[in-house]
C-alpha cells in the first residue's frame, strides 16, 4: 500500500472548516503535514477536526482581495514557510437570469471574487514565495462545471471554475522550471452543504441521474488524491486535471 509522508511540510488549505476542504486538511495532517486551515464563518475546532491539533485555524473573508493576500502572509509569519497551497474555498449562488440587474451582477462579482480572484491572489503569493524556496505545489479545486458547463442559474460558478482551470495550467507552464507544480482536481456532485443547497432547490433526481456509481461522492473520496499530488510523487503530471465525479462527466 502506497504511504504518503508529508512530514516536515507546511500546507495552506482554504475552506478547511467543512466539506471537501475539511477532508483535505485532515488527510494532509494525517500524512504528517502541519496545516493552516482557512475558514470564514465556521470556526475550526482542533479537537473535533479530522486533522486534530495539526490543523491551525486562520480566518479570512476571501471576497476581499486584501484579506486573501493577508491570509497567505499570516500563515508564513506563523509557520515560517509554506510548501503546499490548496485552493479549495468556493461558493455557488442560485442566480437565475430573471433577477434584477443589480442583484444578478452582485452575485456574479461575489462568486468570482471568492472562487477565482482570491485563488489567483493566493497563487501569485505562493509562486513568489516558492521561487525563493526552490519550489512548491499548488492544487486548485475546480469542478466538472468548468468543462461541461452548468445550468443557467449557475453561470458565474461555472465561469469561475473555468478560470481556475486556465489559471492552474498557466502556472504549470510558466513556473515548472522553478520547480513549482500546479494541478486541478475537478469534483462533480459531492456530499457537502453547498451540494445540498442545490439539491434542495432543484431536486435530488437531477443529481442521481448523473451518477454512474451507487453512491454520491463524499469529501473523503477526494482528499487522498490531493495528498498524493502534494507528496511530489506525481510532479510530472503538473498542469493536469483529475476528474473525481463518479463518471458523471468524462472529458
Amino acid at each position: 500500500m502506497l504511504k504518503i509522508d508529508l512530514s516536515g511540510k507546511n500546507a495552506l488549505v482554504t475552506g478547511a472548516s467543512q466539506g471537501i476542504g475539511r477532508a483535505i486538511a485532515g488527510k494532509l495532517a494525517q500524512a504528517g503535514a502541519r496545516v493552516a486551515g482557512h475558514h470564514f464563518s465556521h470556526a475550526i475546532d482542533g479537537v473535533d477536526h479530522p486533522g486534530g491539533s495539526r490543523v491551525q485555524p486562520f480566518q479570512a473573508d476571501l471576497s476581499s482581495p486584501q484579506q486573501a493576500k493577508q491570509l497567505f502572509h499570516s500563515v508564513v509569519e506563523s509557520f515560517g514557510h509554506i510548501d503546499i497551497l490548496v485552493n479549495n474555498a468556493g461558493l455557488a449562488i442560485d442566480s437565475p437570469l430573471d433577477l434584477d440587474d443589480e442583484r444578478w451582477l452582485n452575485d456574479w462579482q461575489y462568486i468570482l471574487n471568492v472562487n477565482l480572484t482570491a485563488c489567483g491572489i493566493l497563487c501569485r503569493e505562493a509562486v513568489r514565495h516558492f521561487q525563493g524556496r526552490g519550489g512548491g505545489r499548488i492544487i486548485n479545486i475546480a469542478s466538472r462545471a468548468a468543462f461541461r458547463g452548468d445550468i443557467a442559474a449557475y453561470l458565474a460558478y461555472a465561469s469561475s471554475k473555468g478560470g481556475v482551470v486556465a489559471l492552474t495550467r498557466s502556472l504549470a507552464r510558466a513556473f515548472g522550471k522553478d520547480n513549482i507544480q500546479s494541478f486541478v482536481i475537478a469534483p462533480g456532485f459531492t456530499r457537502t452543504k453547498m451540494a445540498q443547497q442545490f439539491i434542495d432547490i432543484h431536486g435530488e433526481d437531477l443529481v442521481l441521474k448523473d451518477i454512474a456509481l451507487s453512491r454520491l461522492t463524499e469529501p473523503e473520496d477526494i482528499a487522498p488524491t490531493v495528498a498524493f499530488l502534494a507528496s511530489g510523487l506525481a510532479d510530472h503530471a503538473t498542469g493536469c486535471t483529475i476528474d473525481i465525479n463518479a463518471a458523471s462527466y468524462v472529458h
